[in-house]
């Protein structure tokens, strides 16, 4: 008998967590990170996000919201950041202290992308800085989240690169990513 832990059971079996290895599948990876910056805005948090497709085959997320927090986790021991983007279930919508509305996978979403790219990047603005931590090859760090310059700005930016090695298609069809971004705007007052 074979137990897979943690991420690598993502990339063993990432149908259990995203439906698809297909198209579908490859637009829901950008569908969970919107829906983590949707619920900084629908708990008040945020009013701006920007999703770039990007030449090379990546996507960026950015919004306004109050950042992934960058200290170091209680029981964790390790910097919530990078707690939040390597362990299932580590995100802020489990306890009291979740929202009240959430549209993602329910504290999984950042992980799931994460171990299913090739590489991603983890952009932070809070407590008077910008942070950032690196991963590659299925959600591995490669840095340490590191304290780059001071930023009076709040917010996250994520940015990945699906992995070809996974996906049976690594090309997002613009209409269908537009269309459900529209009709999030619509449902969600002040985007």
């Amino acid at each position: 008998m074979t137990v897979l832990e943690g991420l690598e059971a993502v990339r063993k079996r990432p149908g259990m967590y995203i439906g698809s290895t297909g198209e579908r599948g490859l637009h829901h990876l950008v569908y969970e990170i919107v829906d983590n910056s949707v619920d900084e805005a629908l708990a008040g948090h945020a009013d701006t996000i920007d999703v770039t497709l990007l030449a090379d085959g990546g996507v960026r997320v950015v919004d306004n919201g109050r950042g992934i927090p960058v200290a170091i986790h209680p029981t964790e021991g390790k910097p919530t950041l990078e707690v939040v983007m390597t362990i299932l279930h580590a995100g802020g919508k489990f306890g009291g202290g979740g929202y009240a509305v959430s549209g993602g996978l329910h504290g999984v979403g950042m992980s799931v992308v994460n171990a299913l790219s090739t590489r991603m990047v983890s952009e932070v603005r809070r407590d008077g800085y910008s942070w950032r931590q690196e991963f590659t090859e299925g959600g591995n760090p490669v840095t340490p989240v590191e304290r780059l310059e001071p930023s009076d700005e709040t917010g996250t930016t994520q940015t990945f690169w699906a992995d070809p090695g996974i996906f049976e298609t690594t090309e997002y069809d613009f209409e269908t990513l537009r269309a459900r971004f529209q009709q999030m705007a619509f449902l969600n007052k002040g985007l």
